[in-house]
């Protein structure tokens, strides 16, 4: 391998990169954007979980014409929610608009729910909870020692390796499809330039700019809600480094062959959401059936995540991730070696 060719491809990548203003300013845009939007919607303590309409909308919930128990009013994870009518209010629950209808006025304290909403099911037991009279005796409340860590901070690594996740697939295998099929890989053959060469000086690019990245998103959004980090930035850094070149890697295998974007858009689609989803970006996959849980392990982005959380959340060291540390290790060699064998400049 001939370092000296591989560093020009390398900052020719870079260079074009910087130069198109528009995805330049994107990669940035895209996760700060969606780390505030949901920062503002999660990062609160007391943000409402479950939404309760009531009827008829010229009686508060608190007034003293109100039928609804003052324990269930003072639940602050509830949003109450006036409608003028009762058909008003079956509309809106019956499209899982609210969680539960209420007919403030009624002796019966007479109630409406969605038999079809896992929601509507558990506010109804809290709603009938809330008319015991001796609740001080029916179970011993605990809580938890420790720090008690913020939904936002759990969602922070799944944003950013999400971010990856997209760059990585899309800047690395459908650029070089598009390279392909423009013609400017068939007049790199004519070079010394070998494969092996050619997609490593793809894949640092990558992981070049997508640290950039990260560091300044990270930088920035922590001014704002000051994420909790419990072990080494260090460590973190590393984490995501090796993440980035394995996701890469995968986008250098579906770079080496083929000429169609449209094709290759639709398998990068393939691949990236089922691991998106099942690699708990979003939410917990704990409870899933066992082959689900199986299917997650095969994606480098379960691993990625599932140490940057222990690092960030728990503070864990580089010695209790180092299994995840060589499973992205591991992906990568292998994918940039079948990369590297299966890649062709011109077909």
């Amino acid at each position: 391998m001939n370092f000296k060719r591989m560093w020009a491809m390398f900052t020719a990548r870079n260079h074009e990169f910087f130069r198109d203003k528009a995805s330049f300013g994107w990669n940035f845009a895209f996760p700060f954007l969606i780390i505030v939007g949901l920062g503002f919607i999660y990062g609160g303590k007391d943000q409402p979980q479950f939404k309760v309409g009531i009827f008829p909308a010229d009686i508060q919930v608190n007034a003293r014409e109100s039928t609804i128990p003052p324990i269930f009013q003072e639940i602050k994870y509830l949003q109450f929610i006036n409608f003028s009518s009762q058909a008003e209010g079956e509309k809106k629950l019956q499209h899982h608009k609210i969680d539960l209808l209420l007919d403030v006025r009624s002796p019966e304290h007479r109630y409406w729910i969605n038999e079809s909403s896992p929601q509507g099911s558990i506010i109804e037991q809290v709603f009938l909870a809330s008319f015991l009279k001796d609740r001080q005796n029916v179970a011993e409340k605990q809580s938890i020692e420790g720090v008690q860590i913020r939904h936002i901070d759990w969602l922070f690594p799944g944003i950013l390796a999400m971010n990856m996740m997209f760059s990585s697939l899309w800047g690395v295998g459908f650029v070089v499809v598009r390279y392909r099929k423009n013609g400017a890989l068939k007049r790199l053959k004519a070079t010394p330039l070998t494969p092996l060469e050619y997609l490593s000086a793809q894949m640092f690019s990558r992981i070049f700019l997508l640290m950039f990245t990260i560091i300044v998103v990270g930088f920035g959004t922590n001014l704002i809600f000051h994420f909790h980090v419990y072990g080494s930035y260090w460590a973190l850094s590393l984490i995501f480094l090796l993440g980035g070149l394995s996701l890469s890697s995968i986008g250098l295998v579906l770079a080496s062959r083929g000429t169609s974007e449209e094709f290759t858009s639709g398998i990068l689609n393939m691949i990236s959401l089922p691991m998106m989803f099942l690699s708990e970006v979003w939410l917990s996959i704990e409870g899933a059936p066992a082959w689900v849980h199986s299917l997650a392990k095969i994606f480098p982005l379960t691993h990625l995540l599932t140490a940057a959380r222990k690092i960030m959340n728990d503070g864990a060291t580089l010695a209790e991730v180092q299994s995840e540390c060589i499973i992205l290790v591991l992906i990568t060699l292998f994918c940039l070696t079948l990369a590297a064998k299966l890649f062709s400049w011109n077909e």
